[in-house]
Parts: structure tokens; C-alpha cells; sequence
């Protein structure tokens, strides 16, 4: 159900109402008994943050779970190369590369 905001005319009184769509507008104002107007206004959007909420978002599910997309990759990567300036490329592979 949704929730409507009213503004009495006479006490400025603002107030909301939880409202069936069926139900009549509110016509008197608690507060002082005047007259009373819907007011408008743009609602709440919904603002999705994160991934995994859409079938073509790359992240990982929120559950931790990889979406299919990542898990067919992961056997395409590459090995690690060694730093042609690192200190460790002379055993075949770097210790901070492969680290990090």
C-alpha cells in the first residue's frame, strides 16, 4: 500500500497516511481539524547498488558466488610472468607478482 502525504491549509500540518488505492483522501487534518491537500511529490526511487543484480553485471554475486561468465574465464589466465626488473625473475617467477 502506498503511503500519501497530506498538508493541512489552515496549520500547515504535514502527516502521512498509509492508503489503500481504493480508499478515499484524507479531508480533515488531525492536528486541527482543517482542510486538508494531497501533496505531490516525486516518491522514493529505487537505487541498486552492487553487483549481481543484473544478468549481464560482471561482479560477483553478493551470495559469493561466481556468475557464469567468471567462472569460464578463470581457466583462460594466463600464468604469471616474471619481472624482467625484478630481483626474483632469475628463479622463473616473481614472489611479489605472484603475491599480488
Amino acid at each position: 500500500m502506498p503511503t500519501y502525504e497530506y498538508e493541512c491549509k489552515k496549520c500547515n500540518n504535514v502527516f502521512d497516511v498509509l492508503q489503500s488505492f481504493k480508499d478515499e483522501p484524507v479531508k480533515v487534518c488531525p492536528k486541527c481539524g482543517g482542510e486538508v491537500r494531497r501533496v505531490i511529490n516525486g516518491g522514493a526511487g529505487v537505487i541498486y547498488k552492487g553487483a549481481g543484480f543484473y544478468s549481464t553485471d560482471n561482479g560477483a554475486h553478493p551470495s559469493g558466488k561466481k556468475n557464469a561468465v567468471d567462472s569460464k574465464n578463470d581457466d583462460k589466465k594466463p600464468p604469471a610472468a616474471p619481472c624482467a626488473s625484478c630481483p626474483h625473475s632469475e628463479s622463473g617467477a616473481c614472489a611479489e607478482k605472484a603475491a599480488g
